[in-house]
């Protein structure tokens, strides 16, 4: 694995604020060394963590640089993607709403969001405002609405009814983008502002959080900002940020650890200020953390290593038992950006991890680490070695893989048509157009602002590889209507016509 060649040693650190509570006060110089051999170990340009405890920040550090060649020193104020732990700011924005009597978690979704429908009807009319934060409506993931597509938050919205349903509600846990725009936008409704407005004045202002920014494109106001990065044929590289803004409700913040560490703090405080003032009640506070659907599946593969006995989903927040102590976590991941926040609300502590390098799964190694300083059961002399653990485990996964698959891809013995016979523009109520052209020797498909080359597999099969290489790619498959003449194409697992 490529070693960034940052000066590790060259940190920007932060005192230690207060005492942990402990017979024991957690080493943090050796934590300080640890986490920086294991950023180093990871590849990660640059990463930044902070500690909260009892109120208080007991750790706060920033290593690497906030670009591979030309970034600034990252510090505790380095602004990153936060990803999908912005849902549980989303989730506490609904809740200040609630307090006031405008809303209910209960309500119907359709009687502040009137224009907002499913496929199905009943489900649309039976569909609470909170079922829009939890993952079990029974509607499938639809990430291809907005992910890297030149779309509103309304277009994206109404393109909910044509997504059949996997499941009936409540029956099972799928991760879900788009239903936390609603929120977003039922947000928007009812306070009459916007949500990126709403979150800055109503949380990031009380909190103090002056430097967070809840939109990628208000980043362009701040300094110190992280860059992502991707490995892309063997080699890290800085890439171009993905935009979450059209669905911002589920992930757009920009924050620092500095920053997530008062966000963190106003949570365990019980939803109060550092003066004191109650932001949200004791019983919208408590429903936040409240479990709502339980996860039948894997979502985190580091959780294999540990034994745990129940894993659930409140309002924005993932849970667990943590080697006996529950666990209220979110991860947030975007192109070559990283989050997680994990909250042990029972003592007061808190762990926030931000990093610059796309799944550097470094992230919950520490996050362990971290926990287990405070753990009094555990000898310092006998904690496990997450960062070797997890990282072992990943490297595992990646070589399973990229392990060719049994058989190989799949071949069409005969020949393709002519270039031409395939041009075209293919539509889907739900996709939009998936544009075909002919360019100099070769096919090219765009979709959104994604641009892959088509390249043959025999008959009318291709693989379909992004321009920008981070994103993978696929095969997309061309139908004839009749001898020579393509009259769909099966793209993404949907089909799409040809228009005239």
């Amino acid at each position: 694995m490529q070693k960034h060649p940052c000066r590790w040693l060259s940190l920007t650190l932060t005192a230690v604020l207060s005492a942990p509570t402990l017979a024991q006060a957690p080493d943090w110089k050796a934590f300080d060394a640890y986490v920086a051999d294991a950023a180093q170990e990871w590849g990660v340009p640059g990463l930044a963590i902070a500690v909260v405890k009892d109120g208080s920040t007991v750790f706060a550090r920033g290593y690497g640089t906030t670009a591979l060649t030309s970034g600034t020193v990252v510090d505790e104020h380095t602004l990153f993607s936060i990803g999908s732990t912005t849902k549980a700011m989303t989730a506490a924005a609904l809740g200040l709403l609630v307090d006031e009597g405008n809303v209910a978690w209960d309500d119907p979704v359709v009687q502040h969001l009137p224009s907002f429908r499913l496929a199905d009807d009943n489900v649309t009319r039976r569909l609470r405002v909170r079922d829009l934060l939890t993952h079990n409506a029974g509607v499938p993931n639809t990430d291809l609405l907005w992910y890297e597509q030149v779309r509103t938050t309304d277009d994206i919205l109404g393109r909910m009814r044509f997504v059949e349903p996997v499941a009936p509600p409540y029956t099972t846990f799928v991760y879900q983008n788009v239903m936390y725009a609603a929120a977003g936008r039922l947000t928007e409704i009812i306070s009459g502002q916007s949500w990126a407005d709403f979150i800055d004045e109503s949380l990031f202002t009380p909190l103090g959080m002056e430097r967070s920014v809840a939109l990628l494109q208000r980043t362009r106001q701040r300094d110190n900002v992280a860059e992502p990065h991707h490995l892309v044929d063997g080699e890290l590289v800085q890439i171009e940020n993905a935009s979450v803004d059209s669905v911002a409700a589920a992930g757009s913040v920009w924050s620092s650890v500095a920053e997530m560490a008062e966000w963190a703090k106003f949570l365990l405080r019980g939803c109060r200020t550092a003066e004191g003032k109650a932001l949200l009640t004791e019983a919208t506070c408590d429903e936040l953390f409240e479990p709502q659907a339980l996860i039948d599946r894997e979502m985190y593969p580091a959780m294999r290593l540990y034994e745990n006995k129940w894993f659930t989903y409140g309002l924005g927040w993932f849970q667990t038992d943590y080697n006996g102590r529950n666990l209220d976590f979110h991860s947030g991941s975007i192109d070559g950006l990283i989050a997680l926040h994990g909250l042990v609300r029972d003592e007061g502590l808190g762990v926030i991890v931000l990093a610059n390098r796309d799944h550097a799964e470094v992230r919950h190694a520490l996050m362990y680490r971290a926990l287990d300083l405070f753990d009094a059961t555990l000898d310092p002399a006998e904690r496990r070695d997450w960062n070797r653990e997890i990282k072992d485990l990943f490297d595992g996964l990646a070589a399973e893989a990229t392990a060719p698959a049994p058989g190989g891809r799949a071949q069409d013995p005969r020949p393709p048509l002519a270039h031409s016979a395939y041009r075209g523009t293919f539509s889907d109520p739900f996709l939009g157009d998936v544009i075909v052209s002919v360019e100099g020797d070769g096919l090219i498909l765009r979709f959104g602002r994604q641009t892959c080359d088509l390249e043959s597999l025999g008959g009318d099969i291709f693989d379909c590889r992004w321009q920008a290489r981070w994103r993978g790619g696929g095969t997309v498959s061309f139908v004839a209507e009749s001898p020579g003449r393509i009259g769909s194409i099966k793209f993404a697992g949907r089909e799409l016509r040809r228009r005239p």
